[in-house]
């Protein structure tokens, strides 16, 4: 019976399948060897490495033949090496049996790239384990890993609104058929998957013709080689209105357009960039179609439960709830005494003004005085006894 030296030979990451890590984090894991019988190795290396690629091929007709022209650019981000056998010019001999060899890698402090696969091009983390014998091929095993690096939209630049205006006339035959407006805005710039957008917008529609209003969220994905650019666009959302009438006006007050499980946005790397936008749309018939842009960020945190005012309140309600029970306290505390929070003078100041009619039920004054006049009234005193206990009602005597 023949059975070959290696039975196994694995690498293994420490961690969850599909774990993610972030600069300055550690990458640990271990080669395995499983020899059935002796093994004489040269060297065992393994190599860490982080790199972003762009390449695609165009093809142009010069007279009868094609010619072919290759884009590509590469960006490395790290490389990094181990010897768990160091290649010191004589062979290591290796009994049969089980080999284990550790290892682990701290990825540079400085911000990475997020992983990212495209058409035209990728950013990659792998490790990789090269196995070098005499009289041999080099035995090679690689495993990616993923990184994610954070984008944190509770920043001022990503909370502020976004908001436009753009207007078309249509034509129609060479001929003007009326004016097409639109203005649109959102609460923010950053959202993170899973969020809702609620979109206000107007939509002026001075035509004869009805026209139809439309939103999108659109992924825009560009390469950069040799100082030529490729774009990939797709829709990742769609959001139809209704049909504005012919000389008519119709207003989004917060139609919600869900963001669907994409990745983030990617603005750091100079060979790839991965953008997100809202586009705001109206189909005008015999005309091209009329469009506004507002820009969008993808981030991996999200908003803050007590963050900007301009949060949506979309974002507010997915908040984890647990979180927010934490921060309330088992045993309230009692309430602060009444003087310590209203002087006298202003207790004095607030005495109640007027009162209702009892038999009319009616209001005779202005709000404000009647807000004024509970304005200053004293908490009830706290106790942890119930001042106000309900007994069991007793039967009527009729006699009595």
């Amino acid at each position: 019976m023949t059975f070959t030296t290696i039975e196994h030979f694995i690498l293994d990451l420490d961690g969850p399948d599909g774990a993610v890590y972030t600069s300055g984090e550690t990458v640990t894991g271990k080669v395995v060897l499983q020899l059935n019988r002796e093994l004489k190795a040269r060297a065992l290396t393994v190599l860490c490495r982080g790199a972003a690629t762009a390449q695609w091929l165009e093809n142009r007709n010069v007279g009868f033949n094609t010619v072919y022209t290759d884009y590509t650019s590469k960006i490395t981000y790290f490389r990094k090496r181990r010897h768990l056998i160091r290649d010191n010019g004589e062979l290591t001999t290796l009994p049969a049996g089980r080999h284990e060899y550790p290892f682990s890698f701290q990825l540079p402090e400085e911000t990475l790239v997020t992983s990212f696969e495209g058409k035209h091009g990728s950013i990659r983390y792998w490790v990789k384990v090269k196995l070098h014998r005499p009289w041999n091929t080099v035995k090679k095993i690689r495993k990616e890993f993923t990184v994610i690096e954070p984008i944190d939209i509770n920043t001022p630049s990503l909370l502020a609104p976004q908001a436009g205006t753009k207007e078309k006339m249509a034509r129609v035959w060479y001929r003007n058929a009326g004016q097409v407006s639109i203005t649109a805005k959102i609460d923010r710039k950053g959202y993170t998957p899973g969020e809702v957008i609620p979109v206000f917008a107007e939509f002026d529609n001075s035509t004869s013709r009805s026209v139809v209003p439309k939103a999108y969220i659109t992924q825009t994905q560009t390469f950069i080689a040799r100082g030529t650019m490729k774009q990939k666009r797709a829709v990742v959302a769609t959001l139809c209105g209704d049909v504005v009438g012919a000389r008519r006006r119709d207003t989004w007050h917060g139609r919600a357009i869900k963001i669907p499980p994409v990745g983030p946005s990617i603005l750091q790397c100079r060979i790839i960039r991965v953008e997100y936008s809202l586009k705001v749309c109206v189909d005008i018939p015999g005309t091209s179609k009329l469009c506004l842009e507002l820009p969008l960020v993808m981030g991996t945190i999200p908003l803050h439960p007590f963050g900007s005012r301009t949060s949506s309140v979309s974002s507010q309600y997915s908040l984890n709830l647990d979180w927010l029970r934490m921060a309330i306290p088992e045993r309230p505390e009692p309430p602060p005494d009444y003087s310590s929070v209203v002087s006298d003078e202003e207790a004095v100041r607030s005495a109640p003004i007027a009162r209702l009619e009892e038999d009319l039920g009616v209001l005779e004054r202005s709000l404000v005085a009647y807000v004024q006049e509970f304005r200053f009234r004293p908490p009830p005193v706290y106790s942890e006894v119930d001042p106000n206990p309900s007994f069991s009602m007793r039967p009527r005597c009729m006699t009595c």
